[in-house]
């Protein structure tokens, strides 16, 4: 009997593995000529996203009203937050212009963090009986959040031609330096901008990723340990976890708007 314990035991923890809540999944194959295109749980939670905010932001914005009430107040009130606290103090003059890429990106990587923090595997698997993977973190997928970074970097890049030339851009990448210098620092200025991208993709990726996989290791420890004591404290730290996790959901999406912003601030500013 101990050794039939011992083996279920082992098993339980060999199916237990904190990084299947972030993993991504093929859920459909479309075969396209000679290509095969797979569709994974994150490409799937990317298109339910956009499908969420085309449908979401314009029905609550259908009808403005002076004083506005309920999900129209709360998105105009990040709406204009955004604008004047974060943007305006770094785009200045620029900032209306500019400003609406800035709402873009925020409320996507807001609306992949929060739909991520619904277990929708689990109530799908629980409703129909059948395992199911449609669901999941999709910026702890570091394609996706590359993406994101790469998006960001060609609209710096894009705004700041536009603004001031192709070779006038170029020309002063570098910021005012003696003529010795500029050999290094130019240089320097030119890696940094190829960096931006990457830094922003893995400061995203790293965070969700982290939350989702210490919640994941916690509720593990229930079935680890197998004691009432710990199933609590379980369930209690997931909890507040859970509630840290919204913190780093709104937090994360500012971080990544910020930095645009301040990317975008410095490629279109006069003393570029």
């Amino acid at each position: 009997m101990n050794v039939c314990a011992s083996a279920v035991y082992i098993a339980v923890l060999a199916e237990l593995n904190p990084l299947e809540p972030i993993t991504s999944v093929p859920l459909v194959t479309l075969h396209l000529g000679a290509w095969d295109l797979v569709v994974s749980n994150h490409a799937t939670m990317v298109a339910v996203t956009a499908l969420v905010l085309l449908l979401g932001i314009p029905l609550a914005m259908r009808s403005p009203k002076i004083v506005p009430r309920g999900f129209q107040n709360l998105v105009e009130s990040i709406c204009v937050f955004l604008r004047e606290e974060m943007a305006r103090p770094l785009l200045g003059p620029h900032t209306d212009q500019y400003v609406g890429y800035l709402w873009t990106v925020f409320f996507f990587i807001l609306s992949l963090n929060l739909l991520a923090m619904i277990p929708t595997e689990k109530i799908i698997c629980l409703v129909t009986g059948r395992r199911s993977h449609f669901g999941g973190p999709a910026t702890a997928n570091i394609w996706i959040t590359g993406a994101l970074g790469c998006i960001t970097f060609l609209m710096v890049n894009v705004y700041g031609v536009r603004r001031h030339g192709f070779f006038h851009y170029l020309a002063h990448l570098a910021p005012p330096s003696p003529g010795w210098l500029l050999p290094l620092v130019y240089p320097l200025e030119l890696l940094s901008m190829f960096v931006r991208p990457f830094t922003l993709a893995i400061r995203l990726f790293a965070n969700i990723v982290a939350g989702h996989m210490v919640l994941a290791t916690i509720l593990g420890l229930i079935f680890i340990f197998q004691n009432l004591g710990v199933a609590a404290i379980s369930v209690l730290a997931s909890v507040a976890l859970s509630f840290l996790e919204l913190l780093v959901a709104f937090l994360q999406a500012y971080i990544f708007a910020f930095l645009s912003a301040l990317y975008i601030g410095s490629s279109v500013s006069t003393e570029h």
